[in-house]
């Protein structure tokens, strides 16, 4: 069965993080904490075939483990006892999303994947294990299903299945699998309705 995974990654801000690049002084490096995806078939009526979620221990360059600022634990839902109880090593982390994938290719709502390989293999100091190319960006998909580009702009990923006021579980935003849910709800709905051809994700 052809498939599609649709992932999103939580990495470590302090508030205002974003705004400053990560640059300030006391910013962490934007490591991943946790790694969320979804597996969604391209076939028959697109269901949601499985999902993933790993959360990963975010090490700094001497390869201290990073405390969670109380933002980002508000933000994300992620605590300190999720991480000592859960969190994998990054490389472990990688292998586990890998295998779920089956060598499908990664859409997430952006650009994660630099997130997730780039800055942090980087600074845990290993060689990425999945390479560039296996990745996109799932806003493309969005724009060949005709989303004006100005809602795009606007829209992140965990109210895009609220922007086409699609019914789906409850959703808690800056999850990582909540996240990649609620893009996979969308590309399922789109695909369903004819404004999204499934090929289409062979040909971007």
């Amino acid at each position: 069965m052809k498939t599609a995974i649709i992932f999103d990654c939580e990495f470590l801000c302090l508030e205002g993080s974003q705004r400053r690049f990560w640059c300030a002084a006391h910013d962490p490096d934007p490591v991943i904490a946790q790694i969320g995806a979804v597996k969604l078939s391209l076939e028959s009526e697109f269901p949601i075939l499985d999902t993933y979620k790993s959360y990963v221990r975010p090490i700094d360059r001497f390869g201290k483990r990073y405390p969670l600022d109380p933002y980002f634990t508000n933000l994300t839902g992620i605590a300190e006892e999720d991480i000592d109880a859960h969190g994998v090593a990054l490389k472990d982390a990688l292998s586990g999303v890998d295998s779920f994938s089956g060598g499908a290719r990664f859409w997430s709502w952006g650009k994660d994947e630099l997130n997730m390989l780039a800055i942090s293999c980087y600074v845990a100091g290993i060689q990425p294990s999945i390479p560039a190319r296996r990745f996109d960006n799932a806003v493309k998909l969005l724009v060949a299903a005709g989303m004006p580009i100005e809602d795009l702009a606007k829209t992140p990923s965990n109210k895009l299945a609220d922007y086409y006021q699609i019914e789906h579980p409850p959703l808690r935003g800056h999850d990582g699998l909540d996240d990649a849910l609620s893009i996979s709800y969308t590309l399922q709905h789109l695909m369903k309705i004819g404004k999204l051809r499934p090929e289409v994700f062979d040909r971007i």
